[in-house]
């Protein structure tokens, strides 16, 4: 197992994570990590649980996402100016 930190927002009941690398040419192995296996485990403060992960590579969906965590975290604005590559969104919903 491999533990990464991130940065989230909240959607809902829902986090928001993206696949920036900092405005990388790649994509980070994490990315590909959850597109393959879409379970994981996240902690957030002091609770540990299981997620299911919805990869949002491009799209309406995406761009609102994106844009979102772009308005909380503004460093995130930047990234694409960076990279050709359009950055992905995951979302990481609880599994009861």
């Amino acid at each position: 197992m491999r533990t990464t930190p991130v940065v989230y927002h909240r959607a809902g009941e829902r986090y928001v994570i993206a696949a920036s690398k900092g405005g990388a040419p790649t994509h980070p192995g994490w990315y590909h990590n959850l597109v393959k296996h879409r379970e994981a485990e996240i902690e957030v403060g002091t609770e540990k649980f299981k997620v299911r992960a919805t990869p949002i590579p491009k799209g309406p969906e995406r761009d609102r996402l994106y844009e979102a965590h772009g308005n909380v975290y503004a460093g995130f604005r930047d990234y694409p100016k960076k990279t050709k590559r359009v950055i992905p969104v995951v979302v990481l919903e609880r599994i009861p």
